[in-house]
């Protein structure tokens, strides 16, 4: 059974940083493309990150770019998303999700097949 889980989220101050961690279970991620999203209340899901299978490509949202690093550790079977300078707009449930064979980097939703379960950052004073 193919599985997601993240971890690494909580409650920080305004400036904090964060890392973030998306283990697979089930499946190695080695040819699997893998992209971080975020819901926050009352918003829709969007696009924070993504990288391409082999590492090669990575691509951020606008809001996040210069604050936020992807990286992926195919030995770890483990993706990485550091979250430096955070905010509170910040605040928001953040999923990763996989999908397979890709060589690029996407936020694209449709083309995620494999989802986690989400965990909560909260960006608060």
């Amino acid at each position: 059974q193919l599985q997601l889980v993240e971890s690494g989220g909580g409650l920080v101050q305004p400036g904090g940083s964060l890392r973030l961690s998306c283990a697979a279970s089930g499946f190695s991620l080695d040819h699997y493309a893998v992209g971080w999203f975020r819901q926050a209340p009352g918003k829709e899901r969007e696009g924070v990150s993504g990288i391409s299978s082999s590492g090669g490509s990575t691509n951020y949202a606008d809001s996040v770019k210069g604050r936020f690093t992807i990286s992926r550790d195919n030995a770890k079977n483990t993706v990485y998303l550091q979250m430096n300078s955070l905010k509170p707009e910040d605040t928001a449930v953040y999923y990763c999700a996989a999908f397979y064979g890709s060589g690029i980097a996407t936020m694209g939703q449709s083309l995620y097949d494999n989802w986690g379960q989400g965990t909560q950052v909260t960006v608060s004073s």
